[in-house]
C-alpha cells in the first residue's frame, strides 16, 4: 500500500513524466486509431510504426542529437512517405493493399535497422538509447519528451474535433461523402497525417513493433460496447488512458517490468474482457442470447404439438401425458419436463396428476405457432415455388422469428388463404 499511494501521490517527477506521457501517448493513439478502424485499414498503424525507424535514424544521424521534436520529425517524414508509397503501388500495379502493405513495412524497417546498425557502430556517446524505439521505454521520458508529447496529443485532438463529422462519414461511407461534395482525398490525407503522428509519438513508450496494437486494439475493445462513434471514441480514449496508468504503475512496483509492452498486455486484457463479456455484442451474452432462443423454441414447439394434438382430438383442453407428446415428437425426457414446468409458471400449461393441459393463453400461442407455419409454406409455395413436400423444415425455423407486423403482412399478401398446401386449415382466431 506504500507504493500504491507513493506512485499515485504523483510527488516524483519521474513518475508524473512517464505517467502523463503514457496517457498522452495512448489516448491520442486510441482517438485516431478508432478511424482507422472503421476504415478497416488495422494494417496501416503496423506498416507505418515499422515506417519511421528509418526516419528516427535519419534525424539522428542528421543533427546528432537525440531532441524528441527532430526526431518525431524525422518518423514522421518516412512515416508519411510510407503510405504515399502504399498508395502508389496499389494505384499504378497489380497489387493488393495486403501486399504493399507488407512489402513497404519490410524494407523500411530492413533500412531503419541497417541504419540503426551503423549508429552503434559510428562511435558517438549519444547515440545510447536509440535503440529503445525498437520496443520501447516509457520509464526513460523526460520533461522534454512530454512537452513534445503533448503538442502533438493536443493537435491530434483538436483536428479531430474540428473534423469529426467529415472523418465519420469517409468512415463508414466514402462514395456517399464524394456524392455531397465533400473533398474526400484531402480528408484522407490529412487523416493519414493524423495517423502518422499518433504512431510517431507512440513508439517512444511501445515501440514500433508494439504501436500497431495501441492504434487498433483499444477502438476495437470499445466498439464492443456501443454502437455511437462518440461513445466509441470516448471510451477507446479511456481504455488507452488506463493501460497507460496501469503499465506505468506495474513498471514502478516492478522495475524489471517494461513499461510498454505491459500498456499492449493491459489493453489487450482489457479487449479480452470486452470481447467477451459486452453486453449485446460480446460473445458470453451472444452464446447466452442463442440458448435463450433454442429454449423458446423447444417451448413454442411444445404448444404447438399440444395444439395439433387438440386438432386431431377435436379438444384443446384434453389432459395430456409425456408419452402423448413424445409419440409424436422426439424430445429429451429431462428437458422436456424442464420446459413444461416453465410453460406452467408462465401461465401456458395446466399439471393434473402427471399429465398436462393446455390453458386459455397457452391454445392461443399455440395456434398462433401453427397459423404461422402453415402461412409460411404457403408463402414458399406460391411465390418462390418450392415443392410441397419441401417447405416444412424452413416453416419450422421461421415459424419462431415472425413478428408481428410481418405476420400481418403475410396474411394480407396472401389473402388470407384458408389451407395450406398438405390441405391443412390455418387456424385464425
Amino acid at each position: 500500500m506504500e507504493t500504491f499511494f507513493d506512485f499515485f501521490s504523483f510527488r516524483d517527477p519521474n513518475v508524473r513524466y512517464v505517467v502523463l506521457g503514457s496517457i498522452l501517448l495512448t489516448s491520442s493513439s486510441a482517438i485516431v486509431g478508432s478511424f482507422t478502424f472503421l476504415k478497416k485499414k488495422a494494417l496501416v498503424g503496423d506498416a507505418v510504426a515499422h515506417a519511421v525507424l528509418p526516419g528516427v535514424c535519419l534525424a539522428f544521424l542528421l543533427h546528432g542529437t537525440k531532441n524528441p521534436f527532430i526526431l518525431i520529425a524525422g518518423a514522421f517524414a518516412t512515416g508519411w512517405l510510407s503510405l504515399v508509397l502504399i498508395d502508389i503501388i496499389v494505384a499504378k500495379s497489380k497489387l493488393k493493399e495486403d501486399t504493399a502493405i507488407g512489402l513497404i513495412l519490410s524494407v523500411f524497417f530492413g533500412i531503419g535497422i541497417l541504419l540503426l546498425t551503423m549508429i552503434q557502430h559510428s562511435g558517438n556517446a549519444a547515440q545510447s538509447g536509440l535503440d529503445q524505439f525498437l520496443f520501447g521505454k516509457a520509464a526513460s521520458l523526460v520533461g522534454q519528451d512530454l512537452w513534445a508529447f503533448a503538442a502533438v496529443a493536443i493537435t491530434l485532438i483538436i483536428v479531430v474535433a474540428m473534423f469529426f463529422k467529415e472523418f465519420t462519414i469517409i468512415s463508414f461511407d466514402e462514395n456517399f461523402a464524394k456524392s455531397i461534395g465533400f473533398p474526400v482525398r484531402a480528408l484522407e490525407l490529412v487523416l493519414t497525417t493524423l495517423t502518422v503522428l499518433a504512431v510517431v509519438v507512440g513508439i517512444q513508450a511501445v515501440g514500433v513493433v508494439l504501436m500497431a496494437a495501441m492504434l487498433i486494439t483499444p477502438p476495437a475493445a470499445a466498439r464492443f460496447w456501443t454502437d455511437k462513434i462518440r461513445t466509441m471514441i470516448i471510451l477507446a480514449a479511456i481504455f488507452g488512458s488506463l493501460s497507460g496508468l496501469t503499465g506505468a504503475y506495474i513498471s514502478y512496483i516492478a522495475p524489471a517490468m517494461p513499461t510498454g509492452p505491459w500498456i499492449v498486455v493491459v489493453i489487450t486484457s482489457i479487449a479480452f474482457v470486452s470481447f467477451f463479456f459486452a453486453p449485446v455484442k460480446g460473445i458470453l451474452y451472444k452464446l447466452l442470447r442463442q440458448r435463450r432462443i433454442k429454449n423458446m423454441m423447444e417451448e413454442e414447439n411444445i404448444l404447438k404439438l399440444l395444439y395439433k394434438l387438440g386438432e386431431e382430438k377435436k379438444d384443446f383442453y384434453e389432459s395430456r401425458t409425456i408419452s402423448d407428446i413424445t409419440s409424436k415428437r422426439g424430445f429429451d425426457l429431462s428437458l422436456l419436463q424442464s420446459r413444461m414446468n416453465k410453460l406452467r409458471r408462465q401461465g401456458y400449461l395446466n399439471k393434473l396428476d402427471q399429465q398436462w393441459q393446455l390453458t386459455q393463453e397457452g391454445k392461443d400461442k399455440g395456434q398462433r405457432i401453427v397459423k404461422l407455419h402453415r402461412l409460411w409454406e404457403v408463402y414458399l409455395t406460391k411465390y418462390l415455388r418450392i415443392a410441397p413436400d419441401h417447405v416444412h423444415e424452413d416453416a419450422e425455423t421461421i415459424e419462431h422469428i415472425l413478428t408481428p407486423e410481418l405476420e400481418s403482412r403475410l396474411e394480407k399478401l396472401l389473402d388470407y388463404p384458408e389451407l395450406d398446401p398438405h390441405q391443412s386449415k390455418i387456424p385464425y382466431r
